[in-house]
């Protein structure tokens, strides 16, 4: 039974069903609801752009700016966000209730718009440095703006890496000690002998959200630690939970930050390219200079077609880091059964699909579907067996 107590409109949550056909309904939802966000985000670009709307709204914000064209662009750009925050609400509200329905979210509907507020505001925080950044450089480099854009782009994604620990996930979850210090040392000698320094292991308050499990290496350099999420910490042993974390330092053993910079360097360096042809394209149709500010509604289509293509890509790219990481976690722990099993409790208790489709899994799933990797570390296993026989 749920310790909350019912809410109008919501019942009661028990544990999370482990029906397949609930699995696979609840998957596909979300699936559903993803594309029909995607879909919506680039039908309102395109429609500011087609009626000419977004020159409408860019002479509003020079009416309440004149004199500033930062604070026009500040106007122009809150706008812009205000309009897809209000088309994409419906949707963020329909997932919300989908988590209650499959009886996933424990979130109060209050704490729920207080998240989507402080969403939304450091959204804006980020959407409005980038923004004036990009705008500042194009009237500065006309030329070679988009270098200069997509070598800050990387360094802020760095920074942000860094500092999410201790900024970014405090805002919307609690963290503290690890309270069990017999496990929070066997995870950190693990972490030593993988080469990876952490300042220490926490406990990730997510019960008071979600009952989902999730444990995490978070954090760059100083800031690195090792996060349980309370959920996983009751649903999982020891041994389980040592897999996962071994999982997660299997990142740092092959490098999979660097790698994954690397790759995002050159994923990024043809998006601002295909923004830098777009750009000039418009101003030599005649439809916006440069510096036009009216032309950011081209700007993010293109930049969210060219996501959309390469999610593909990107996709295999990170299973590729996931089961190197598995490989990890077996080679450290010398067996497979903990991982196994951890596996299983999550893919019940997240409503994970054990095996979707080859195409389903390419276009949506950042990790290998679970039955898959544990049908890789059966493998593994039989082959360590028959090479010591």
């Amino acid at each position: 039974m749920s310790t909350y107590p019912e809410q109008p409109g919501f019942a009661a949550n028990p544990v999370p069903s482990a029906d397949p056909a609930a699995t696979r309904r609840y998957n596909r939802l979300l699936r559903r609801i993803g594309v029909v966000d995607a879909a919506l985000g680039l039908l309102l670009m395109a429609l500011l752009l087609a009626t000419g709307w977004t020159a409408g709204v860019r002479n509003f914000a020079f009416r309440l700016a004149p004199v500033s064209h930062w604070l026009a662009l500040f106007i122009y750009t809150a706008a812009l966000m205000l309009m897809a925050k209000a088309v994409g609400l419906g949707l963020e509200y329909y997932s919300f209730r989908i988590e209650h329905r499959y009886h996933l979210s424990t979130q109060r509907p209050g704490s729920w718009v207080w998240d989507q507020i402080k969403s939304f505001l450091v959204s804006m925080v980020f959407a409005q440095l980038l923004v004036q950044v990009m705008y500042y450089l194009i009237r500065w480099q006309p030329h070679w703006w988009w270098v200069t854009c997509w070598a800050l782009f990387l360094m802020l994604s760095v920074l942000l890496v860094q500092l999410a620990p201790l900024v970014l996930f405090p805002l919307f979850f609690r963290f503290r000690r690890l309270e069990n210090e017999e496990l929070a040392a066997r995870l950190a000698k693990m972490s030593e002998r993988s080469g990876a320094r952490v300042r220490g292991v926490y406990e990730w308050i997510l019960s008071e959200k979600t009952r989902k499990a999730n444990a995490a290496l978070m954090g760059l350099g100083g800031t690195r630690r090792i996060v349980i999420s309370d959920t996983m910490l009751a649903s999982c042993d020891a041994e389980e939970i040592e897999a996962v974390v071994a999982h997660e330092l299997g990142h740092h053993v092959y490098r999979h930050m660097l790698t994954g910079i690397l790759f995002q360097a050159v994923i990024t360096f043809f998006g601002f390219w295909c923004l830098k042809l777009v750009v000039r394209w418009a101003e030599f149709a005649g439809l916006y200079a440069q510096i036009d500010f009216a032309n950011l509604p081209l700007i993010v289509l293109v930049a969210t077609v060219i996501s959309l293509a390469l999610l593909p890509v990107m996709n295999a790219f990170s299973r590729f880091n996931e089961r190197q990481a598995d490989l990890y976690a077996w080679k450290t722990l010398g067996r497979i059964e903990p991982f196994c099993s951890a596996m299983e409790k999550l893919a019940v208790q997240n409503l994970s699909e054990r095996d979707p489709s080859r195409w389903v899994e390419a276009l949506f799933h950042s990790h290998p579907c679970v039955g898959r990797r544990i049908r890789a570390a059966q493998e593994w296993a039989a082959r360590r067996v028959q090479s010591q026989a």
